[in-house]
């Protein structure tokens, strides 16, 4: 999820190819559960970084058609709900406009199931990306953004995964629409050594320029304080 912006101050998958059996028969086997959340993982990198205008818009349709027909198969799973949540945000961001506002919402209520069902699933992902809503959706009477509760979940998914690479750049983010600058530098340096992960190349790849980019408008904040 990144880059949803709806609010002037909030400066905020693809088809499956059919496994045949023996002898060419029709019926495709069933993907198991990790399987298919690598996959969603993996295609949701693809439309997030490497598509753009209309071919980035179709590409999150798919992808939001398949997500929730995978969490409707795995309604017992925190991990389907996150990145189902995941996909909407994302998608909001993508559409922009007053659809954004209802994807947006989608995405707060599959987040929230996920909470219900295991808060620590993928290491907390649903506080990092519940808390990142709560702060890039405008607040009322527009939208439900509220700055208190993003930090809230931000520092719950922190003290999950403290030294993950999405909860600290998250949080780092947020800190620096705060203008708390020394404390968003910390986070951001620490996100920016995070573990790899092996699964996720291109998320990691493109996550770590994000960083590098916000790192560098840190520190021209602080640069200005200091002067």
């Amino acid at each position: 999820m990144r880059n949803f912006r709806i609010s002037p101050r909030k400066s905020v998958l693809f088809s499956l190819a059919a496994l045949l059996g023996y002898f060419g028969a029709a019926k495709a086997e069933p993907q198991s559960f990790e399987t298919e959340l690598l996959e969603i993982q993996q295609a949701w990198a693809q439309a997030n970084y490497q598509l753009r205008d209309e071919a980035q818009e179709q590409a999150f349709k798919e992808l939001e058609a398949r997500v929730k027909s995978f969490t409707s198969q795995h309604q017992d799973r925190a991990e389907a709900y996150i990145w189902q949540g995941i996909v909407l945000s994302t998608e909001a961001g993508v559409v922009g406009g007053l659809g954004a506002l209802d994807l947006a919402k989608q995405s707060k209520s599959s987040l929230e199931q996920a909470l219900q069902l295991n808060e620590n699933a993928l290491d907390g992902s649903a506080h990092t990306s519940l808390g990142t809503l709560y702060y890039k959706v405008p607040g009322w009477p527009f939208g439900f953004g509220d700055d208190d509760l993003a930090r809230e979940h931000l520092e719950k998914a922190l003290a999950v995964n403290p030294n993950g690479i999405d909860p600290n750049y998250f949080y780092g983010e947020f800190l620096y629409e705060e203008g708390e600058y020394k404390a968003a530098k910390k986070h951001l340096q620490r996100a920016l050594a995070a573990p790899a992960r092996p699964t996720r190349p291109l998320a990691d790849q493109e996550r770590k320029r994000e960083i590098q980019a916000l790192l560098q408008q840190v520190e021209k904040k602080l640069k200005r304080r200091r002067s």
